[in-house]
């Protein structure tokens, strides 16, 4: 099973979204950004390494928001931890995604995330979460 992170990072109101390249795997879906935890690699270190080469900040990263796992149709399983980020240095820079957006919670229904982030996507705009 691939180990997955990803970051809630809000500014204001707002929350972080980004959208996939049409050359990546399941393209221009939109996620939060993050990615794979390496092997011998702690989560929340894992999430500090994600954010710095995808957006090119220096997180501060707060709690386990939400863990889960999803089994995609055809095979293939991913555990996802969400975690909150509120601090952070450094300006957000788009460095590999086709876009980034910030957004308000009843916007995030509006935009067509990855199957895995659904549930919690549902969960952010009905402002269950965080």
């Amino acid at each position: 099973m691939k180990r997955v992170v990803a970051a809630l990072i809000l500014k204001d109101d707002l929350i972080l979204a980004c959208q996939r390249t049409r050359h990546q795997v399941m393209p221009l879906k939109w996620e939060f950004p993050g990615g794979k935890i390496e092997e011998g690699e702690q989560p929340r270190d894992a999430m500090r390494r994600e954010l710095e080469e995808e957006l090119g900040i220096v997180a501060e990263v707060g709690v386990e928001v939400a863990r889960l796992v999803h089994h995609y149709p055809g095979g293939g399983s991913v555990e996802l931890r969400f975690f909150e980020v509120r601090n952070y240095q450094g300006e957000v820079e788009n460095r590999i995604f086709r876009e980034i957006r910030w957004v308000t919670r009843p916007q995030l229904l509006e935009l067509d995330f990855l199957e895995a982030d659904l549930g919690l996507v549902k969960n952010l705009a009905a402002g269950k979460i965080l």
